[in-house]
């Protein structure tokens, strides 16, 4: 089968990214085998240990070639022995381990607690648009920081692939949101529910703004202290980005407010959920550029150079 894979043994960017024939997976109990329709690409991926490194640990490199992705949108080909969830034919999305081979190809492998049946108002690129990025803003919001109405929140980043879910979901909530983007995105994150949109660009957010109850940060470093600063004494901030993993508890202790970090999980339940919010109206998918999958590497390079409205996604 046709695949992104990585078979040079270096650590590096998309420049190793490449266009590669692997043997079409099977799979074995308890496993799914997905015809992947799209995929999308997910921030930072390239410099995550679990890419490179078996479990994440820097003495045991991964084979190779190495296929990227983690977001995915398809149809079920096959499923192993003691899969009772779905069957064959079942269109699903969700998405694949960290660690383990990715979704950049023509077929792919996930166990049915990553996957659920996918919104059917939307096609397959809408649907891995939503995969992983509204995945986390949801455990965000409601999981990890518990957000309510009628709560002031901020959500830096908010023209991205995670922040807009995060728009969206804390309007429906009754937030009042508070989205931070540069000035381009303004009338798009009204559209999707924003109360005030800040320019970061023009304006200095923690001149603008005080008094937040929740922070959600998808930016990290570089706003990571002022956000603290923001923050009512029992406000809550919550970070995924990795360049913020070893700030959020200094900040935290340093201010003595609320702050956590997470990585997003997998979880079916959630999924379903919001494929049925997508297909009640309240989640519009949002998709900067759809490249075919042999252009993985320019989608990359088109990643790291930032200021998206939404996802990058592979057609397959």
């Amino acid at each position: 089968m046709k695949a992104i894979g990585i078979l040079s043994e270096n650590i590096g960017g998309p420049e190793l990214l490449e266009v590669v024939e692997v043997t079409k997976p099977v799979p074995t109990a308890g496993e799914v085998l997905l015809q992947v329709k799209a995929a999308a690409l997910t921030p930072d991926e390239l410099t995550w240990p679990e890419t490179w490194y078996v479990h994440g640990e820097s003495t045991q490199p991964r084979p190779r070639p190495i296929i990227p992705g983690h977001e995915v949108s398809g149809i079920v080909e096959a499923v192993g022995e003691k899969v009772t969830e779905f069957q064959v034919g079942d269109e699903v999305y969700g998405l694949s381990r960290f660690d383990h081979d990715g979704v950049w190809a023509e077929y792919t492998i996930v166990t049915p607690n990553q996957i659920a049946r996918r919104p059917r108002s939307v096609g397959h690129e809408e649907s891995a648009a939503l995969s992983l990025s509204a995945l986390t803003a949801w455990q965000a919001l409601f999981k990890k920081g518990n957000l309510q109405a009628g709560q002031r929140i901020l959500i830096h980043g908010a023209a991205g692939g995670v922040g807009n879910y995060a728009v969206q979901l804390a309007h429906r909530k009754g937030a009042y949101v508070i989205a931070v983007a540069s000035g381009q995105h303004r009338e798009t994150l009204l559209g999707l529910g924003a109360d005030e949109v800040i320019d970061y660009i023009t304006t200095n957010v923690s001149e603008a703004v005080s008094n937040i109850d929740f922070i959600f940060d998808v930016v990290g470093a570089s706003v990571i202290k002022a956000s603290f600063k923001l923050l009512k004494p029992e406000g809550t901030y919550v970070g995924i980005a990795s360049n913020a993993y070893n700030l959020v508890s200094k900040y935290a202790e340093q201010y003595q407010k609320k702050g956590i970090w997470f990585i997003v999980e997998a979880d079916t339940d959630d999924l379903t959920q919001l494929a049925h919010l997508t297909d009640e109206g309240h989640l519009k998918p949002q998709i900067e550029k759809v490249y075919p999958l042999e252009q993985a590497r320019q989608a990359y390079e088109r990643l790291l150079k930032g200021h998206l409205r939404g996802k990058l996604v592979l057609s397959v």
